[in-house]
């Protein structure tokens, strides 16, 4: 049985959760019929696919198959976007079909919660990222730098100079910018030149890689926090499994475009999904239409009733990856 590719463009444009929950269970039989991994890993849980009614009954697949499995629906790619790691350890591969998904989603999702990306300057300091490659970060990074590069966007690998001068020189124009960077580096950076933000903001996407201490996002936002003019420090949620981000603007709440849900599994029965309790974060993520949208994460989480998310840590029996968090 051959079922027909969802419209992807009604997939950014849902406007309610019953649109949501319509579009996922589209989404779940075009992936169980065409997704041989997919339909064999629903197959091993017994799940009748007609059976699938809601998404509390979809089945979520484990995120490690994207490092031990091809799961892309399409017979050609665009790209491979790659996951952070130490040394040793193997790294997620996402197969993306189509880039332009993801460019819609990425833009899209940040519009839907910071307004156009036009209006910022961004500053890049993601250079572990940059010095492995692949990385599905660094490519959403490179077209916000690209179509913003007139208001002083660019790249900064090591160069802290370079970055505390362009931060001066954004203050003194008033104009808008992020300082999108990596846990370890805005430490060191901020070490050596603190600062004292009052147009831009920060927005870390966590991971020490190895360089430093770990630390608690709470800890880590105290920090950077202190050292940069005492305001909210921001966040982005991504991964290279998802084609969807979701963002904090403080606090460490999380909110997601409407095409992607976050929801908590129970940690002591991976098919059982529960409500007002931690639990771990299994993700639906429409813009993976040509993969998996239906993924089962390591990261240990509480959703609000409002669908808002914290990410509390990462699960203790987990294998630690690049973007490893210490538990609360």
């Amino acid at each position: 049985m051959k079922i027909l590719d969802p419209n992807i463009e009604t997939l950014f444009n849902i406007e309610s959760d019953e649109d949501f929950e319509r579009k996922s269970l589209e989404v779940f039989q075009y992936q169980y019929h065409n997704n041989s991994v997919y339909q064999r890993f629903v197959d091993l849980l017994k799940v009748n696919p007609n059976s699938v009614e809601s998404i509390a009954s979809i089945p979520f697949l484990p995120i490690s198959f994207f490092k031990s499995h091809t799961l892309n629906l399409k017979e050609n790619h665009q790209a491979v976007f790659k996951s952070s790691g130490t040394t040793g350890q193997s790294r997620s591969q996402h197969f993306v079909a189509d880039l332009s998904v993801y460019e819609k989603s990425f833009s899209f999702g940040f519009q839907s919660l910071y307004g156009d990306i036009n209006s910022f300057a961004v500053l890049a300091l993601l250079p572990s990222y940059l010095e492995q490659g692949d990385s599905s970060l660094v490519y959403m990074a490179k077209s916000f730098v690209e179509k913003t590069r007139s208001l002083g966007s660019d790249f900064f690998l090591h160069d802290f100079e370079r970055l505390n001068h362009s931060i001066e020189k954004l203050e003194a124009q008033g104009q808008a910018y992020i300082i999108l960077g990596v846990s370890y580096a805005l430490l060191d950076f901020l070490e050596k030149f603190p600062q004292q933000l009052t147009c831009g903001f920060i927005m870390e996407t966590g991971g020490m890689k190895g360089r430093r201490k770990e630390l608690t996002k709470k800890e880590l936002h105290s920090v950077l926090s202190q050292n940069s003019g005492g305001g909210l420090i921001h966040s982005e949620y991504g991964m290279t499994e998802l084609l969807s981000q979701a963002y904090s603007k403080g606090e460490g709440i999380y909110k997601s475009p409407s095409w992607m849900k976050v929801v908590t599994r129970s940690t002591t029965d991976p098919l059982t999904l529960v409500q007002n309790q931690r639990g771990l974060l299994n993700i639906v993520d429409l813009a993976n239409v040509n993969s998996c949208s239906f993924i089962a994460t390591e990261d240990l989480g509480f959703v609000h009733q409002d669908g808002s998310f914290e990410v509390l840590g990462r699960f203790d029996t987990s294998e630690i990856r690049g973007c490893n968090l210490m538990v609360e």
